[in-house]
């Protein structure tokens, strides 16, 4: 059990059935009346964010989100699996689980796989990842100067737009949570 007097930022509890953690939190005591505690949190499952204010004393339950990385291995229609790294086993999630940014994930990259009382509720892919360009229009030579970029396709099939430099074949650095192009590749 923890009590609103004990939030501090990153906490996670159950309010009313919902995993929500603490992303921002006040203690106020006004010159009249009971202190509260002022409470911004967000709903772990949906990213719903709300605002509420709780007795210092009010009491909830902890909850335990379990963060484990995996291994993505393969899907088979709408289901995609994933090894876990201590037991081998592999355990099959919706793809309705899988955020827009899954779109970056090749086969054999870790991932972390967010569960709360044995329910996976989210997939998080690496931050940043590198592919190669399997696809774009050939790169020119100047025009450096203007930061223009044209479209190109990645070995994942996700499109992302790149410098005019960048050719097929060439290795990029992605961030997974904005898909925006960061550097060519070392290596």
């Amino acid at each position: 059990m923890i009590s609103a007097g004990d939030f501090r930022n990153g906490v996670t509890f159950e309010l009313d059935g919902q995993v929500m953690q603490v992303v921002e939190f006040q203690h106020v005591k006004p010159g009249k009346g009971a202190a509260f505690v002022r409470t911004k949190m967000k709903n772990v499952i949906t990213g719903a964010v709300t605002e509420t204010s709780f007795n210092p004393t009010a009491k909830f339950e902890n909850a335990y989100v379990e963060k484990k990385d995996m291994e993505y291995s393969y899907n088979d229609g709408d289901l995609y699996y994933f090894m876990d790294q201590e037991t081998y086993d592999m355990i099959p999630i919706a793809k309705e689980l899988l955020g827009d940014n899954f779109r970056f994930v090749k086969e054999n990259m870790l991932c972390k796989v967010n569960s709360y009382k044995g329910k996976v509720f989210a997939v998080e892919p690496p931050t940043f990842v590198e592919l190669e360009v399997t696809e774009t229009d050939p790169g020119f030579k100047g025009d450096t100067a203007t930061n223009v970029t044209k479209p190109a396709t990645v070995e994942t099939g996700a499109e992302i737009k790149v410098p005019l430099f960048i050719n097929t074949g060439d290795k990029v650095k992605i961030d997974t949570r904005t898909g925006e192009y960061l550097e060519r590749a070392k290596g």
